[in-house]
C-alpha cells in the first residue's frame, strides 16, 4: 500500500486516465484508425506508458516498455479474430488511488489501471466488454451447430448416393456446402461491435 502511494507521489505509476472523445485526435492511438473502413474510438485509457484504445472493430494497444520512454509498440487485436474472455472489474479500496479492469484477448491477458474517480465510466466500459464477450460465445456455439449441421447433411447425401455419385453432383454439393458455410461465417463472426459501444458507452 505504501509502495503504491509513493509510486504515484513520485509521479511513477502508471494509472490511466479516461480521454474524453473531444481529445481523441491528440492521442497516438488515432493515428493508426483505419477510418477509410469506418473504424471509430469509442473508448480510450492513456497512462504515462500505454494507451488503450477500443473501437468497434478492435483493441489498439500502444505499449511502451517504460513512463521514461518514447518507445512504443502498436498491437492490433480484432474482434473477428480475438475473442474476449474473463471480464472483470476490480473497484477502489478507501486508500486505493485506481481501479482495474481487467480481461483477456485471445491469449493476452490485461490488467489496466484506472483513477478511482473515472469508475463510472471504466463500469461502462466493462458491460460493453462483458457484453461482445457474450455474444463472442453464442457465436461460436452457432458456429460449431452450424459446422456439425453441414458435415451430418453431406455424409447423408454422401451416403444416399454411394459409389454412384457424378461429378456434376459433388461439384454442386459442394459449391452449396462453400456458399453456406460462407454465409454462416458472416453470420457468426462479428467484425463489427459499434452498436455494443454505442449502447453502453455513456461518455
Amino acid at each position: 500500500m505504501f509502495k503504491k502511494l509513493a509510486s504515484e507521489a513520485l509521479g511513477l505509476s502508471d494509472i490511466g486516465k479516461v480521454v474524453p472523445p473531444s481529445d481523441y485526435d491528440k492521442v497516438e492511438s488515432d493515428d493508426f484508425i483505419l477510418k477509410e473502413d469506418g473504424e471509430k474510438i469509442y473508448f480510450l485509457i492513456k497512462s504515462k506508458a500505454d494507451e488503450y484504445c477500443f473501437t468497434n472493430l478492435g483493441l489498439l494497444h500502444l505499449d511502451g516498455d517504460s513512463a521514461l520512454s518514447k518507445k512504443r509498440a502498436l498491437k492490433r487485436y480484432s474482434y473477428h479474430d480475438y475473442r474476449i474472455n474473463n471480464v472483470w472489474l476490480e473497484t477502489a479500496g478507501t486508500v486505493d488511488l485506481d481501479v482495474e479492469i481487467k480481461f483477456t484477448i485471445g491469449n493476452e491477458q490485461f490488467s489496466i489501471d484506472v483513477a478511482k474517480s473515472q469508475i463510472d465510466k471504466v463500469k461502462d466500459l466493462y458491460k460493453a466488454l462483458y457484453r461482445i464477450s457474450s455474444i463472442q460465445d453464442t457465436n461460436l456455439d452457432l458456429m460449431r451447430f452450424a459446422d456439425d449441421s453441414l458435415s451430418s447433411t453431406l455424409n447423408t447425401v454422401k451416403s444416399g448416393f454411394g459409389d454412384s455419385l457424378k461429378i456434376e453432383t459433388v461439384a454442386a454439393v459442394t459449391e452449396y456446402a462453400f456458399d453456406w458455410k460462407k454465409k454462416a461465417y458472416a453470420s457468426y463472426k462479428v467484425k463489427d461491435f459499434g452498436a455494443v459501444f454505442e449502447k453502453y458507452i455513456n461518455n
